[in-house]
């Protein structure tokens, strides 16, 4: 999924790219923010680090280049917005920056997206080895750490203050001790084979528990297991006998 910021001073510029977007690529793209000025643009691309933004050149008294001056090294793509002449173009070209021309055709917007979509899995296929050689270096350590990729680059946490962690698909949300939320593109089975030696047991097809949170458990066909944060969520019947068994060993 490309998280992205749209920046532009023209209302239907805006409408028609959202439109694009929500209609053609909803699978592809999450929409953060729309901004109209410069200064909206910098506060929402520092707060929400989105990994693409498309930005218009102009836009008021000012520039899209100003807008990337501001923000300084934050890692994200750009396609560039312009209603510029053929001439003007050439930069573009010249430059290998890539750029939409208005009014925007739906299939050069699928090609600029398809272009983002490979740089993303590219860097996460290095964020994916980065983190698979500290897991490999430092889950036999007393601090018992992993590095995850995550969607603007690589985590660092504490098996420890994993409460419990959900699936969704091939995603996989960590719910954390200090009541954040981290959305990691792997499975639940993967979780699963990375931290079952770490006190984690799975109750459901969906959820993986960290025993050290588990405060009660209510019986039932398969029970409701009562975490400390106050989550509860319902035991499978065949993982019940095996989910008993490790609570006693707790």
């Amino acid at each position: 999924m490309i998280r992205t910021i749209l920046v532009d001073d023209e209302q239907h510029c805006i409408d028609r790219l959202q439109m694009l977007l929500q209609n053609d690529h909803a699978a592809e793209v999450e929409i953060l923010h729309l901004s109209n000025t410069v200064e909206d643009g910098v506060n929402a691309i520092r707060k929400m680090k989105p990994d693409l933004i498309f930005l218009d050149i102009q836009i008021h008294n000012r520039t899209g280049f100003d807008l990337l001056q501001e923000i300084g090294n934050e890692e994200f793509d750009v396609i560039f917005t312009t209603a510029y002449d053929t001439f003007a173009l050439k930069a573009f070209k010249f430059s290998a920056v890539d750029y939409l021309l208005k009014p925007i055709d739906p299939d050069d917007l699928a090609i600029s997206l398809k272009k983002v979509l490979s740089k993303k899995e590219a860097r996460m296929q290095s964020d994916k080895l980065d983190a698979l050689y500290y897991n490999l270096k430092n889950l036999q350590a007393p601090s018992k750490k992993i590095c995850i990729p995550v969607s603007n680059g690589k985590e660092i946490l504490s098996v420890n203050d994993i409460v419990r962690c959900q699936s969704d698909v091939n995603y996989t949300y960590l719910f954390m001790k200090d009541k954040s939320k981290i959305t990691v593109s792997k499975t639940l089975k993967e979780f699963e084979e990375l931290l079952s030696d770490y006190n984690f047991f799975r109750i459901h097809n969906s959820h993986l528990v960290n025993l050290s949170y588990v405060k009660s458990y209510n019986s039932g066909k398969g029970g409701v297991v009562i975490l400390s944060d106050g989550t509860a969520i319902d035991v499978s019947m065949r993982r019940k006998e095996e989910f008993l068994k490790r609570l006693e060993e707790l």
